[in-house]
């Protein structure tokens, strides 16, 4: 093979390294406290999740055997799809193997080139690399800034056959989320389709776990609602729902993220279906997550949202980030060190994940190791 081909590769990847934002894969240690995943509700050691994923493998086999449009789509995967269309208040559903694929699906093949998507600043690298893959046009407004937003809708509003409006529900660097109500009423305004991505928000918003546009009372008004299993369902997949059938119809025949691979394994969704059920009735566990999200911010005197659980640490330095990370390491305690391009440059963090098996003492404890590093 060519070996310019090698030393372009390595050079890049010394760059990287030079920068101090080289990513590798690695084994952690055995940690005391797990602040890096998203298993807000640690679900996925629950014993009846665990019975749920051996049930459906026992009874449907290891995997599904097939792509969906041939033999892969199977009982115990219609039935979590009714379950999550009940649960978040659509008619129509369907499920992917990855919330990337979800997001790449849905803006690559719904918008044409005679549309125009807008889409938050911060939105998540699957949502923000399908947009430059889809023949429609795009603009990103300002993080948050629904004035911003309502000012590209006036001055584009009619130059386009359709427009799409795009955002996460609790944006997964920053803990923070958009005022969805606002975002409905601009709906009523100019008649975009409104895209969702719940994957942060499920489980730990709404009365039943549904998710911020539950919380905010505003599920109908959202077109399209895009959500993964991965997270506070314990498991791995997503699902894209709508209350149109024409837009899922159109998916199952233009996406090839859902057509050309084989499909979720049985495990996955049995898991997924029993945790959706303990998460719709974890009033208490959702109330005590949002207790510590917010005191743990008080503390660490960050902007208080509402009880999200990603609270991220602003360092700046990545080399800084990686030593803080590493000596939280050493007490047995791992959190994510995030750095470009993953954020934006100067803004590498810690990104603290909580959850409901983390008790006051241990936030101490985090407050302690941190409060040196951190300045005012």
């Amino acid at each position: 093979m060519s070996e310019h081909f090698f030393n372009r590769l390595e050079d890049e990847l010394n760059s990287s390294r030079n920068k101090h934002l080289f990513r590798e894969v690695r084994l952690y240690p055995e940690c005391r406290i797990n602040l890096c995943s998203n298993d807000y509700f640690q679900l996925r050691h629950d014993p009846r999740v665990i019975t749920g994923a051996k049930e459906a493998c026992e009874k449907y086999g290891t995997g599904s055997g097939a792509s969906p449009l041939l033999s892969g789509f199977l009982p115990c995967h219609q039935s979590l799809l009714d379950q999550l269309k009940k649960w978040k208040h659509k008619s129509f559903g369907m499920l992917f193997n990855a919330g990337f694929l979800a997001n790449q699906a849905v803006l690559k093949h719904l918008p044409c080139k005679n549309d125009l998507i807008l889409a938050d600043k911060l939105i998540h690298h699957s949502m923000a690399q399908a947009l430059t893959q889809g023949s429609a046009r795009f603009k990103r407004y300002h993080h948050l800034d629904l004035d911003h937003l309502q000012e590209l809708l006036d001055a584009h509003c009619d130059e386009y056959e359709t427009i799409f409006v795009v955002t996460e529900s609790v944006f997964s660097m920053d803990g923070d989320y958009p005022d969805l109500k606002k975002l409905v009423e601009l709906k009523k305004q100019y008649s975009f389709i409104l895209i969702l991505d719940e994957a942060h928000g499920t489980g730990v918003f709404g009365a039943t776990g549904a998710g911020l546009a539950e919380e905010m009372q505003v599920q109908d008004q959202v077109d399209i609602i895009i959500g993964t299993l991965g997270k506070s369902l314990a498991s791995m997949g997503a699902y894209v729902l709508s209350n149109s059938s024409t837009v899922i119809n159109y998916l199952v025949n233009r996406a090839g993220e859902f057509i050309y691979s084989t499909f979720l394994s049985p495990a996955q969704v049995g898991s997924a279906e029993i945790a959706l059920g303990i998460l719709k009735s974890a009033e208490t566990d959702r109330k005590y997550l949002r207790e510590i999200a917010i005191n743990f911010r008080k503390t660490m005197k960050l902007k208080v949202q509402k009880g999200t659980p990603i609270v991220p640490i602003l360092i700046g330095d990545p080399v800084k980030t990686l030593e803080l990370r590493n000596t939280l390491l050493q007490q047995g305690i791992m959190v994510g060190a995030i750095r470009p391009p993953t954020v934006p440059p100067q803004t590498s963090r810690l990104r603290i994940s909580l959850h409901t098996g983390v008790n006051r003492q241990t936030l101490e404890e985090l407050e302690g190791i941190l409060e040196p590093w951190i300045t005012p």
